[in-house]
């Protein structure tokens, strides 16, 4: 079964490590919750994943399919069947939800699909997470409300297909319906694609709609405890100072 093994990764940015030899790994087919505080490194971790310029890699590797991808450039990591949702996606007034996926897939999957035949792709994927069929016609996340936000970065999980996805806080600023759609719309693309899926959030109310394979808790940059999702529970009703 392929897995994404982060192995031993520090991290810095403007001169100040915020990650230290971390540790973690994601299967195909199963869901891995990292938690922690404000401010531990989740979201770094997340980038640093993707390649964003702005996080230096000290040491370590990611390894997915028998190479390190911190040596590809961001595009081949995607291209690789990796997906980040972004906690704070960027608006693109003048730019459609539909016309921004149809590009986006075919750059993703070097191929040039029909107009027509492409929504009809989307159409199935909005059906399948109980969204608006309006909702493409829209500009790219331009007077979007957080959760709805939330629920485009969701769809281009769906539309896309990653082997692999990292959603960074994709729960923060929803409402309880748009966390439904997500928590929901969570279960049935990783039953449809097998993907694995790396949830990355401060807090477990999202686990009501997910079952994790494993929980990680990240403080100060580093892995402090793994355990199942009883551990997300016991961080819920007492807090992180149950980390010792």
């Amino acid at each position: 079964m392929e897995t994404l093994k982060i192995k031993n990764l520090s991290v810095s940015t403007d001169g100040k490590k915020i990650l230290e030899n971390v540790n973690l790994e994601i299967k195909r087919g199963e869901i891995v919750v990292l938690m922690g505080p404000n401010g531990s490194g989740k979201t770094t971790l997340a980038y640093a994943i993707m390649g964003h310029p702005n996080y230096i890699i000290e040491s370590g590797e990611v390894l997915y399919k028998n190479q390190n991808i911190l040596e590809l450039s961001p595009d081949k990591r995607a291209k690789l069947g990796i997906f980040l949702s972004f906690q704070y996606p960027s608006e693109v007034p003048g730019v459609s939800v539909s016309n921004f996926l149809r590009t986006a897939f075919n750059n993703l999957k070097n191929v040039k699909v029909d107009v027509m035949e492409f929504f009809k792709k989307i159409n199935q994927k909005m059906e399948l997470l109980n969204i608006d069929k309006s909702f493409v016609q829209r500009h790219l996340n331009d007077g979007f409300s957080g959760g709805e936000k939330k629920k485009c970065e969701i769809l281009q999980m769906a539309v896309f297909e990653p082997e692999i996805a990292i959603l960074d806080e994709t729960d923060s600023g929803t409402d309880v319906d748009a966390l439904r759609i997500i928590g929901e719309g969570v279960n049935k693309i990783k039953e449809a694609s097998n993907s694995g899926i790396l949830v990355i959030t401060h807090y477990n109310r999202i686990l009501k709609y997910l079952k994790p394979d494993r929980v990680y808790v990240m403080m100060n940059g580093k892995i402090v405890k793994e355990g199942t999702n009883e551990l997300a529970n016991e961080i819920e009703s007492k807090g992180y100072k149950i980390i010792k």
